[in-house]
């Protein structure tokens, strides 16, 4: 199968063309033929060995735990695919070895996988798992957001900030975004307020909520927390997916769940959660891709297609 693939640490530039064997699967693995494979950031710091002194890594490494593809083959002990079912899934594994999404094939645990969402196509659906899960689990899980209740999300506009934005929506939430001044109108497509980020963010915010807002997530980390602090009611709860340890503030961390991600292929079916796609590229131009991702100036997910 074609693959791309990295023998050594590094940036795109060590990113190259390979062809492999097809990978072996279990009787609890599915074999899928992968069309699209979205990339995250996640990804970029693993390939620059981040990560290095706590996952073991066997070159080569095929990078990408975000996949959307059709099942070529089922394994024994997988009565709930078929042949030619359309399935999404988070396949990270607990080491980096020639396992991941930027290949033909992948061989996958049945429990990392579920039916991809009708209304969505490859490259969309290949970007829900990690940026959806990470913010299911924060809007839902960590904060534990409801009807009635408000919440402010730093980063609103970005992967992980606009799904949770659409997954509190369709909890009842009301939803205050900062966001930069381009991005205003499309916060606002989402059903959430937006707020221009910088100096005086935390006054803008009380001129909406004066009361303060009732939870606050940030996904952006730079200070934002103690920036927009008096932007939070007392008793506020707090999470962040960067600025992990800080005294009262819950860490966000992305988990395989079988039945959050279910929940978000339900909402995306039911028209409460949509994808922002900013640019996809074939499976050859992966490292411009990685590029892309790195340069941050794209708005929305940056997908790899693959024929």
């Amino acid at each position: 199968m074609k693959a791309m693939v990295y023998r050594r640490y590094g940036g795109p530039d060590v990113l190259e063309p390979a062809e492999l064997p097809e990978p072996k699967t279990h009787v609890d693995s599915v074999l899928v033929r992968v069309k699209a494979a979205a990339l995250n950031p996640a990804d970029l710091a693993m390939q620059a060995g981040a990560l290095d002194g706590a996952v073991d890594t066997y070159f080569p490494v095929i990078p990408g735990w975000d996949i959307a593809g059709v099942v070529e083959r089922p394994g024994l002990a997988t009565p709930e695919f078929s042949a030619g079912d359309e399935v999404v899934g988070y396949v990270r594994s607990d080491v980096q070895r020639a396992h991941g999404g930027l290949a033909e094939l992948v061989a996958a645990d049945v429990r990392t996988l579920v039916r991809k969402p009708r209304t969505m196509s490859f490259a969309q659906a290949s970007a829900l798992p990690l940026a959806g899960l990470t913010a299911y689990q924060a809007v839902v899980h960590t904060l534990g957001v409801e009807r009635g209740r408000t919440l402010l999300v730093h980063g609103a506009a970005g992967g992980v900030g606009s799904l949770a934005v659409q997954i509190a929506r369709s909890r009842g939430t009301r939803v205050i975004g900062t966001v930069s001044p381009p991005d205003h109108d499309y916060l606002r497509t989402l059903g959430a307020e937006p707020v221009a980020y910088g100096h005086g963010a935390a006054d803008r915010v009380r001129e909406l909520v004066p009361e303060g807002v009732d939870a606050v997530l940030d996904t952006v980390g730079g200070g934002v927390l103690t920036a927009t602090a008096q932007a939070a009611a007392p008793g506020a709860r707090v999470a962040s997916l960067v600025d992990i340890g800080v005294p009262g503030v819950a860490p966000v961390f992305c988990r395989m769940d079988h039945a959050d991600l279910t929940a978000l292929v339900e909402l995306a079916d039911a028209d409460k959660l949509h994808v922002r796609i900013g640019a996809t590229y074939p499976l050859a131009r992966a490292a411009d891709a990685q590029r892309a991702l790195a340069a941050g100036e794209t708005p929305g997910k940056i997908v790899v297609e693959i024929d």
